[in-house]
């Protein structure tokens, strides 16, 4: 099961999430994964990350761990700004944000060195496979 809330305008594209869950659902070797996702701006994700994280800055993904499924919240109004910064898709840093955030929510990490380059692995493997390029990966 895929549910998507798109809130943010210009929409991104429902056929380009599911290839990225997909994507991911594959590596990660979990067909029957279920994933939530909201896509909103810079404000909302604000609010969440306070709520749920007692952080108020607005960031890139947050991601909790379900029963058997990840619920995710994107900030494209972030993944714009990145990706006009770093010269790349709109569209890449979107989907690196929820392969990112399915990751955490089967057991990828990223706080300590050997975690993190495990995870950067795993995005930059998805990426390739998806033929989505960002720096940040590809570097």
């Amino acid at each position: 099961m895929l549910e998507v809330t798109d809130r943010f305008h210009p929409r991104t594209e429902r056929l380009l999430i599911e290839r990225v869950v997909t994507a991911v659902r594959e590596h990660v070797a979990r067909p029957e994964l279920e994933v939530s996702l909201l896509l909103t701006d810079d404000e909302e994700i604000a609010a969440l990350h306070q709520k749920f994280l007692s952080d108020p800055a607005p960031t890139d993904v947050i991601s909790f761990e379900m029963d058997n499924g990840a619920e995710l919240v994107v900030s494209v109004e972030t993944a714009t700004r990145v990706a006009v910064r770093e010269g790349h898709a709109i569209d890449a840093e979107v989907a690196l944000y929820i392969v990112h955030g399915i990751l955490h929510t089967v057991g990828f990490d990223d706080a300590e060195d050997d975690d993190r380059r495990r995870m950067r692995d795993a995005e930059r493997a998805i990426m390739k496979r998806l033929k989505l390029h960002v720096r940040e990966v590809d570097a």
